[in-house]
């Protein structure tokens, strides 16, 4: 019995070997890197610049902070709840886009969150392109997550 299924073991292995040989050769690899990330003289943060095909995987999309009228007379700088992420210490930021394929973490003080809109003080101007799709990725490329030697 064990003879049997030894050689059935074996006969599997070299089917598994043989239909790898056989399977279509997989493209190149490109020497380009998909995301470089280089510090900013003078601040404790990074400029991350993809390639168009990196971004296009990620799914990156972008939108302008906007001001929106408060009750009480009040104005206030908002973004999608999308394009928000926190640190390991709880701060919250957001990515801004300031060229095409870079991205810049941007430190925000949110004040409230409604309905999917986060309400906000600090960081990035009114008009400016925040991510607010791949943000997580984004963050994970930027903090080295995933080896991105």
């Amino acid at each position: 019995m064990q003879a049997r299924i030894g050689w059935a073991a074996g006969l599997l292995v070299s089917l598994a070997l043989l239909s790898a040989c056989s399977a279509a050769p997989e493209e190149p690899a490109s020497t380009e890197r998909a995301a470089s990330v280089e510090a900013i003289k003078g601040t404790n943060l990074n400029r991350v610049k993809m390639t168009a095909k990196a971004a296009e995987r990620l799914g990156i999309e972008t939108a302008p902070v906007r001001e929106i009228s408060r009750p009480g007379g009040l104005s206030s700088k908002v973004v999608a709840y999308s394009a928000l992420i926190y640190d390991a210490e709880g701060s919250t930021f957001v990515y801004t886009n300031p060229e095409p394929l870079v991205y810049v973490r941007s430190a925000i003080t949110v004040h409230s969150i409604e309905n999917n809109r986060v309400f906000f003080s600090g960081g990035p101007a009114v008009g400016t392109s925040i991510v607010t799709v791949g943000v997580s990725e984004l963050f994970g490329v930027d903090s080295g997550v995933g080896g991105n030697e």
